[in-house]
């Protein structure tokens, strides 16, 4: 019965998430919502206890510490408006072809997820390349598609700690810190990066070939005004400062992230006239808190039934293509937020298992949402962003493109992981 019980709400937990029912006409499910029920129901059926959830605050209130403050500059420098200057400085080069044009993007977008989080570069980054896009290329629509998956698929292997939520969660539980975690996954990313481009440029060759050199403004952009320069000054004193940070002490990169926050909230305030308290209300994204808290429990509540050890099981004696490849299958069908907590539990679990193998579910985590739409929030996102900017890409479209980008770049991570 407990079993059952756990099953349902995960699988409540999931759907909920994915479809977003509206209940009347002002409330509608969100994965919050849907996460936090299910959370309800596992402890009224006694599957976790007031302890379990206690025990998920212990293990998250760093990695919270770390989202809120990167959210909180993420957000401060979107009200500032440097990543639209920065894309329109891009778009205004008379002589950019649209191949330097897609090349930049793609770039720009394996950039900005690093930096700042793979969640931020999607949902940023998508709505402004498709205007740029349509006002450089007002007659080439066939020009939305691929540069809408130059910004989704560039979200590869998070190369830091802080370029992935879920990754902080799942490297502060196992206790990677900063440099540990880069000096394995960043040599993978950049591979990864690399064969996903090169694969997009052949999928999207012929739509890529364009003769004009597109519409040109009367006016172009200027550059970088001078807040907007300090807070790309500030964003590179916290990203750098992480490694020295993490050689000192590798629990205090939640510090750096959140003293760079306070930073980022005077830049904004002081010199851009952005409401501070609009920055912590508007530009932190709460529920994703809540949701993430509740998804841990939920993980402690599959594990206390024995699914958890059930994959255990499979994990032990496992080669790491194996591990990584369950990770991924796992991520793009159940979501790679409860995928990645159930992964953790289940190499705690696992006699022997150690860093290569909490990377290679984190890779496999990381990669897997390319495979199918319902695998990341960042996704189901993405996808209606292209909606509104009049890019419909289908079930199939996405598949293919994800098939054919995933499997080469999985593969080649995973190798790199097991000879590095």
């Amino acid at each position: 019965m407990l079993k059952i019980l756990a099953y349902s709400a995960f699988a409540l937990t999931v759907s909920l998430s994915v479809t977003r029912p509206r209940l009347g006409r002002g409330w509608q499910i969100g994965p919050a919502q849907a996460a936090t029920g299910s959370v309800l129901l596992l402890l009224v059926g006694g599957v976790v206890d007031v302890t379990d959830i206690a025990s998920a605050a212990g293990t998250l209130w760093r990695p919270f510490i770390t989202i809120v403050s990167i959210m909180i500059t993420t957000a401060a420098a979107h009200r500032l408006g440097v990543l639209s200057r920065v894309g329109e400085m891009i778009f205004s080069r008379a002589d950019s072809s649209v191949t330097s044009l897609f090349s930049a993007v793609f770039f720009l977008s394996v950039l900005t997820s690093s930096v700042l989080n793979n969640d931020a570069a999607v949902l940023l980054l998508t709505p402004l390349v498709l205007a740029l896009v349509d006002d450089r290329y007002p007659d080439e629509p066939r020009l939305r598609m691929p540069f809408a998956f130059a910004v989704f698929t560039a979200v590869g292997v998070a190369p830091f700690v802080v370029s992935n939520p879920m990754n902080m969660i799942v490297a502060s539980r196992a206790n990677l810190n900063f440099n540990e975690y880069a000096a394995r996954m960043l040599p993978i990313a950049i591979i990864g990066w690399l064969i996903a481009f090169v694969i997009l440029r052949v999928l999207f060759a012929s739509q890529l070939k364009v003769s004009s050199p597109g519409a040109r403004r009367d006016r172009s952009p200027t550059g970088l005004d001078a807040t907007q320069r300090w807070m790309l000054v500030l964003l590179l004193a916290v990203v750098g400062s992480y490694p020295i940070v993490a050689s000192i002490d590798g629990d205090a990169i939640w510090m750096v992230s959140a003293a760079g926050a306070v930073l980022a909230v005077l830049l904004a305030s002081r010199l851009g006239g952005v409401k501070a308290g609009e920055l912590l209300v508007r530009g932190v994204a709460w529920p994703i808190l809540a949701f993430l808290l509740a998804v841990f429990v939920l993980g402690i509540g599959l594990r206390n039934v024995g699914f958890v050890d059930q994959l255990a099981a499979v994990y032990q004696n496992a080669s790491l293509l194996v591990i990584g490849t369950t990770a991924a299958l796992g991520s793009a069908a159940l979501n790679n937020h409860p995928m990645a907590i159930i992964n953790l539990l289940a190499l705690e679990s696992t006699p022997g298992a150690g860093q290569r193998e909490i990377l290679a579910v984190l890779v496999g985590g990381d990669l897997g949402p390319r495979l199918l739409p319902i695998g990341s929030l960042a996704g189901l996102l993405w996808l209606d962003a292209c909606r509104r900017h009049r890019v419909e890409i289908s079930l199939s479209q996405f598949v293919k493109v994800g098939i054919l980008v995933t499997v080469p770049t999985l593969a080649a991570s995973l190798l790199i992981l097991q000879l590095w």
